[in-house]
């Protein structure tokens, strides 16, 4: 548990950000000079020796102020190199005004899902993991040694990274104001080619956390639960992936983009570079509210965020892959406020 602030308050306004920072490892073997800010790529890369490669610094510093610009009290991220990266990034990029929270999760990447909460609020934080819960699913070929008493890895497959748990509360622990599960789903890739498009892992793993937020409703009928994260494949409506139907069937959440109304096309959080210079954007990050949340957005607070360029001025959508490359993050952040949340 983290104390952010003892001051007693009954409603409070709150802003959020979802955002896949990719690949934010920060991991240095030393301690880093007053004016880091200003070394070269090449210098800034040799103060760290892991195998993974540091973030970039410009993009460090294009992301830092992305943050800066839009404020939000609770950042939601995924592809996080773990928690010495986030409590890196804190510290150097954003003067150590936010709280960590981060717990490790399975990722073969070491790529996890953690949050960023804004120090001196009228709240206390907890944060629980569900990286052992298991998915009750196994590939074919996983299914066929079973039944052939050949060994397998485990009886059932686990979540690819996490669906973490935060929990924010004032006096008692048991009793939230809000929880937030915050995922990064299986992506399309499928380099042993045992699922094609990575669907059968990502059908499961997001029937298990539709599970786990049902449970949390049950339980806490009424606290309000927040679901989102990195789908990695189309949740919304209409046209939702086969995949993502039972988030519509079983539960009340809706895409706060939805809720606000925002126009398709200002929905994209990711960008696919086709031939001959086409680019299509396609939004796969989500913040799925439920229905006792909806009329709390904020109007016109709900929106996908554009990086800019020196001038401050947006960026156009990337066009190649060299454009792609040079964004902050290949990915978009989502920003939202909520107003007049009881705690």
């Amino acid at each position: 548990m983290t104390q952010l602030s003892t001051l007693n308050t009954q409603k409070i306004d709150l802003n959020f950000g979802l955002f896949n920072a990719e690949n934010l490892f920060l991991l240095f073997d030393h301690s880093l000079p007053e004016n880091f800010k200003s070394l070269s790529e090449n210098q800034w890369q040799k103060l760290s020796s892991s195998v993974y490669e540091n973030k970039s610094l410009q993009k460090c510093l294009q992301i830092a102020d992305m943050i800066k610009k839009n404020n939000p009290d609770i950042l939601m991220l995924c592809e996080v190199g773990g928690l010495e990266s986030l409590n890196n990034f804190n510290a150097l990029f954003l003067d150590s005004q936010y709280s960590v929270a981060l717990i490790e999760g399975n990722s073969d990447r070491h790529i996890d899902v953690g949050f960023l909460i804004k120090k001196n609020h009228p709240f206390y934080f907890d944060l629980a993991t569900n990286k052992n819960r298991p998915l009750h699913f196994l590939y074919p070929h996983e299914n066929l040694s079973q039944k052939t008493g050949y060994p397998v890895k485990s009886n059932s497959q686990l979540f690819s990274r996490d669906c973490a748990e935060l929990r924010l509360f004032t006096t008692n622990r048991e009793q939230p104001f809000l929880v937030i599960l915050l995922t990064h789903l299986k992506s399309r890739l499928d380099p042993e080619r045992i699922d094609p498009g990575g669907t059968e892992r990502r059908t499961a793993e997001l029937r298990t956390a539709i599970d786990i937020y049902n449970e949390l409703h049950k339980t806490l009928p009424n606290t309000p639960i927040i679901f989102a994260g990195d789908m990695n494949g189309f949740a919304g409506a209409p046209q939702t992936d086969p995949e993502f139907t039972c988030i519509y069937s079983e539960t009340s959440l809706r895409d706060v983009l939805e809720v606000s109304q925002v126009s398709l096309d200002k929905r994209s959080t990711f960008f696919q570079i086709k031939a001959g210079g086409r680019s299509e954007g396609r939004q796969i990050d989500y913040v799925f509210l439920p229905v006792e949340l909806h009329n709390h957005v904020k109007p016109k607070s709900s929106y996908t965020y554009s990086f800019t360029d020196a001038f401050g001025l947006p960026l156009p959508d990337p066009r190649t892959l060299d454009e792609k490359i040079k964004r902050p993050s290949d990915h978009y952040p989502i920003f939202f406020t909520l107003e007049n949340i009881k705690i």
